[in-house]
């Protein structure tokens, strides 16, 4: 006979009348979770006046602070699964982010949640809570799960409290994203010279591939940046699965005259290093020759492997091991590059950018790789970046984003190139053994981005343009200092997008872009929208992208 010995469940953690379960996310770092408390201990007072003041209800937080660890987060996935067992499936639950979180804490119960599920934000660029909002909903619609997003910066306006109304009586909120048009194959933009050039790239993927090598491929949560195997084969991108291991074995074989060859190179060429002698604290010239030997090693695992791309995952793995791989990643996506010999002597793709693809993220591995092979192909500048979405405000009555990688973008994405970067040591509070990273002002000009997503198996790919500016130095300084000072800033409007328009559609915390010419803008978005179609994707063009198509 058979006897169960599972142990006892819990009672469970219901909501009573006109009152909501609070739950809240961060980070599997603890150093980051007690710096970022503060801010969320706030923003959860706000949210309670709200609740009671204006909608007659109150909060009641399912999970209690943990004084032992000095802060009141989620932070691991057994955590929240634990939590999530206790609490009634039919409840509706608020999950407060206010700063940046792993999604995959509670993700995977939140996807099989019966009641009301609230994404709620602050909008603000310190930590920040809108760039982990936009991580949860692009994993929950990954999964499959309705839910329900909201953002403020203070939780009291119109806005606000008319999004959480509507959630409270109905359990759902409805936002505007008719700035994404679908397009298919009978746009009448596919009788253009550039529709049949993207075409022909789009059938050059599918016949040859490009293939995307990726060491590790699941960073900081991001369920969202892990496509099915099925849907990038369908499109003609698979996946070449590269250890870390073997990356930190790569780095090992470089000499150390090379990785010195290669720093010299940099500061010849005007980039400044902030340099300084406390390791724990301080970038110092070793930390940057072994993100040197890094880039060298990355270089060679895409000769070897015949890759179109390589991305590196580094968070909770090479974080404890070695310098960070920003330097190395935003220098291996430029043109203008070092000469990174094979171990026969030949220079690597001399001239030619390597797409890098920061925290292995494939939603922007594709359109990244894709737009880096249609500009290769037109002869075009082909360097292309990720960044956060990390914030925006107004200046002088425009509303401008505040798009900021956790780190490094090619030099051709800065104002001034390699003379106009600065390295600095990445924060200790996520980066223990240092580094640097590749800060400055993103240069104006003309953009295109872009963004894919999964729902099953099926890729999906927004589609924009955008004018990046240069503020004024006073303004661009005050972004800066309300975000990370150490990070490259990209400033830009997206045109026809709203800030509420990108944040009610957008299935991710990242974006891709890539910068083209003015008179190339309209034959480049052609020929983009034709490729993607033809890979089998399903596209959508933004806000005013529709108008030049």
């Amino acid at each position: 006979m058979l006897n169960l010995n599972l142990p006892p469940a819990k009672p469970l953690i219901r909501a009573e009348k006109n009152e909501v379960l609070l739950v809240t996310n961060a980070d599997l770092r603890e150093s980051a979770n007690v710096e970022c408390w503060p801010v969320q201990n706030k923003f959860e007072a706000k949210l309670e006046e709200a609740l009671s003041k204006r909608c007659g209800c109150t909060a009641k937080r399912a999970h209690l602070f943990k004084g032992d660890k000095g802060h009141g987060f989620i932070s691991s996935q057994r955590e929240g699964s634990d939590l999530f067992a206790t609490i009634d499936p039919d409840a509706p639950v608020i999950v407060l982010l206010t700063a940046w979180q792993y999604s995959h804490h509670l993700a995977p119960s939140l996807a099989k949640h019966n009641g009301p599920i609230l994404l709620l934000a602050n909008f603000d660029g310190t930590w920040p809570g809108l760039v982990g909002m936009l991580c949860m909903a692009g994993t929950l619609t990954s999964l499959g799960k309705e839910y329900s997003r909201l953002w403020s910066a203070n939780f009291d306006d119109e806005f606000f409290y008319n999004g959480l109304e509507s959630w409270l009586k109905t359990g759902k909120i409805k936002h505007d994203t008719s700035y994404l048009q679908p397009v298919t194959s009978a746009h009448p933009a596919s009788s253009t010279p550039a529709w049949d050039i993207g075409r022909k790239v789009g059938e050059y993927v599918l016949q040859h591939k490009e293939i995307m090598g990726l060491f590790d491929t699941f960073c900081m949560g991001m369920i969202n940046g892990v496509f099915p195997q099925k849907a990038l084969v369908d499109i003609g991108m698979p996946l070449e699965g590269l250890s870390q291991s073997a990356l930190l074995v790569e780095m090992a074989k470089v000499p150390h005259e090379l990785r010195e060859a290669c720093l010299a190179w940099y500061e010849l060429r005007g980039m400044k290093f902030q340099f300084g002698t406390d390791p724990a604290k301080e970038l110092t010239r070793d930390q940057v020759l072994e993100q040197c030997a890094m880039m060298i090693a990355m270089a060679r695992f895409t000769q070897r492997f015949g890759l179109s791309c390589v991305g590196v995952q580094y968070q909770q793995g090479l974080a404890h091991s070695c310098a960070a791989s920003d330097f190395a990643e935003g220098a291996i996506g430029s043109a203008d590059r070092f000469p990174i010999p094979d171990e026969a002597g030949n220079i690597i793709r001399a001239g030619k950018a390597i797409p890098c693809i920061n925290e292995v993220d494939m939603g922007t591995a594709i359109p990244q790789t894709m737009l880096w092979r249609l500009l290769d192909s037109l002869g075009l500048p082909a360097e292309t970046t990720l960044h956060d979405i990390r914030w925006g405000s107004e200046f002088e009555g425009t509303f401008y984003w505040d798009f900021e990688i956790s780190g490094s973008v090619p030099f051709e994405h800065i104002k001034g190139g390699i003379a106009g970067a600065t390295g600095y040591r990445q924060p200790a509070m996520y980066f223990p053994e240092g580094g640097s990273s590749i800060a400055g002002q993103g240069k104006a000009g003309r953009l295109i981005w872009a963004r894919a997503h999964y729902e099953e198996t099926q890729v999906y790919l927004h589609i924009g343009t955008g004018h990046a500016v240069e503020l004024p130095a006073a303004e661009f300084e005050r972004r800066r200092r309300a975000t990370t000072y150490e990070w490259p800033l990209l400033n830009c409007v997206l045109d026809g997008v709203s800030r509420d328009q990108l944040m009610a559609g957008h299935q991710s915390n990242h974006i891709t872009v890539a910068y083209v010419d003015e008179d190339k803008l309209q034959d480049v978005l052609r020929a983009f929208v034709a490729q993607s179609l033809t890979q089998g994707i399903k596209t959508f063009v933004a806000g005013d992208a529709a108008k030049l198509l």
